[in-house]
């Protein structure tokens, strides 16, 4: 299997980059497009349509590829990957159906292969993908690799889009089926964030909404171990002046810590509404904000992926939190540069609302703040 990315900032560029990619003879079947919300989706899927290539596509809140990090442009991966070897699935919900609707497309991956690793993007922020999450599992088994990140729209937090040949929709799922006889398929999620201070008890919450950690309303724990007494409304512009104070890990029973930094702050209670489920009687810890050092873990762990499941890696797919950039800035480049090199091989990816992978020594997840790092290599 072959991987060419190519990239740019309008459809013009991208028909010159994708007619360049194909002068050797390489035939792509398979197009992963990331792009920003600003551009023709339906002009890219003629495009690739009109090529007999099957299209994952998600919009964005920012673009990377290879070692650049992108804004408002197009990222494309083609892969000429034997068609026999994936299938992309789609549907949208209705009526906050996501247990059902992944229910659904778990059973038909049956239907198509003994095992299978997903690829997915769901749009709208609304979207419950513990659910979705839950739905996989349910007729798949806890050990079903699904990897993949929520749709943006360029930090506007008002309308995604996921898409495939001849659909969107601003309230749905699209999914890649590998068939893992064929394909290997790895991926981890690492965030890097360092976790201080002692575990302390979620006193009260519903679902991802944290009233009270130590009976204290959170907001109040933020300010105090953040250093941010003066923290008010009026200087909260947006969700990273949240995301970079103090974000809360999630202990799970297995595995390693989840980011749930809060997105949204109730400020009469002083509660969070975070980017996942925080359950009542969860033990959460503080985070410190970021350094060096968080880039530096999270390569070093794709690093591990690499020494202990996939030695070599035909394409690399990268799910970035759109807290990341907020919160890294121009580091992001250097881990973009970082994962890309543990294989040298084509790279693309998105910052993203919400990431979705297993946990180191855990279970699948729902991650914030989180990079997924996903390689792909067909078997010989």
């Amino acid at each position: 299997m072959k991987a060419k990315s190519i990239k740019g900032k309008s459809i013009a560029e991208i028909k010159i980059a994708f007619e360049s990619s194909i002068e050797d003879g390489f035939k792509p079947t398979l197009a992963i497009v990331f792009m920003s919300i600003v551009h023709d989706r339906d002009a890219i899927c003629d495009l690739l349509d009109s090529s007999g290539i099957s299209i994952f596509g998600a919009t964005t809140h920012g673009e990377f590829i290879s070692k650049e990090i992108e804004e408002k442009s197009i990222v494309v991966m083609l892969l000429d990957i034997n068609r026999e070897y994936f299938k992309i699935l789609y549907d949208e919900f209705k009526d906050g159906n996501y247990r059902e609707t992944s229910k659904k497309m778990a059973q038909n991956s049956l239907e198509i292969y003994d095992n299978t690793a997903f690829l997915i993007s769901v749009s709208n922020m609304i979207t419950d993908v513990e659910k979705l999450i839950l739905g996989f599992e349910d007729i798949l088994g806890k050990d079903v690799n699904i990897f993949g990140g929520g749709a943006g729209d360029d930090f506007a937090f008002k309308e995604q889009f996921v898409f495939t040949n001849g659909m969107a929709s601003n309230n749905g799922i699209v999914t890649l089926l590998l068939d893992e006889e064929k394909i290997l398929v790895k991926g981890i999620a690492t965030h890097g964030w360092m976790a201080v201070g002692t575990e302390k008890t979620v006193t009260r919450s519903e679902g991802n909404h944290v009233y009270t950690v130590d009976n204290v309303p959170v907001l109040e724990l933020t300010k105090k171990y953040g250093g941010l007494d003066e923290l008010t409304p009026e200087k909260v512009e947006n969700l990273g002046d949240i995301t970079a104070t103090l974000p809360l890990q999630l202990q799970r029973e297995t595995g390693a810590a989840v980011m749930r930094p809060g997105l949204i702050v109730d400020w009469e209670d002083g509660s969070f509404y975070c980017g996942g489920t925080v359950p009542q009687g969860s033990k959460v810890r503080f985070s410190i904000p970021p350094d060096f050092n968080v880039i530096e873990k999270v390569v070093d762990e794709v690093k591990n992926l690499k020494e202990r499941e996939i030695p070599f890696a035909d394409a690399i797919v990268v799910f970035s939190c759109a807290g990341r950039i907020h919160t890294l800035g121009p580091l992001m480049k250097k881990e973009v540069e970082g994962v890309q090199n543990v294989w040298d091989a084509s790279l693309v990816g998105f910052f993203s609302s919400g990431e979705i992978a297993r946990a180191t020594d855990g279970y699948n997840d729902l991650h914030n703040l989180t990079t997924c790092t996903v390689a792909i290599k067909e078997k010989n």
